[in-house]
């Protein structure tokens, strides 16, 4: 074991600017945990202005995530993968929905959110962009074949 030890080198291939950060003692600590991320595994970042009070956007999140496990544990739910219930979710769509459903929900999305229907309005060009990506992960779902 010490033979191997001794010619063990962990520096090998690193640049001296690697070998300073590897040496640091904060080295491997910059990363962020996920319950310490902005979204903390939940959701996207509260917007603070809209609450009087951060204990309200914090529930608000919690209450958030709870929902969700609720529905991942729904009887028709274990067809889909987590991302796909993530999908469903935006879509406002249970697990027991057929093809033809999700296309009905998808084409009401479209029309509520797209700026052609909405005078061009684009301030819902965000959420246009979310409900696109859900449908597109959900039409290619094995639940669908």
């Amino acid at each position: 074991m010490r033979e191997f030890n001794s010619g063990y080198d962990f520096f090998e291939g690193m640049e001296a600017e690697e070998i300073l950060r590897a040496q640091s003692p904060l080295y491997g600590w910059n990363t962020q945990t996920r319950a310490f991320r902005p979204d903390a595994g939940v959701d996207d970042v509260p917007r603070w202005a809209d609450f009087s009070d951060p204990l309200e956007a914090i529930s608000g999140r919690a209450q958030a995530h709870v929902k969700r496990r609720r529905a991942d544990m729904k009887p028709g739910n274990h067809r889909f993968t987590p991302n796909e219930r993530r999908a469903l979710d935006v879509l406002g769509l249970d697990g027991d929905v057929d093809r033809k459903g999700l296309r009905q929900r998808y084409t009401l999305l479209l029309r509520k959110y797209h700026p052609d229907h909405n005078g061009g309005d684009r301030s819902h060009e965000r959420r246009l962009q979310i409900v696109v990506e859900a449908y597109q992960l959900l039409r290619k779902a094995a639940a669908f074949a």
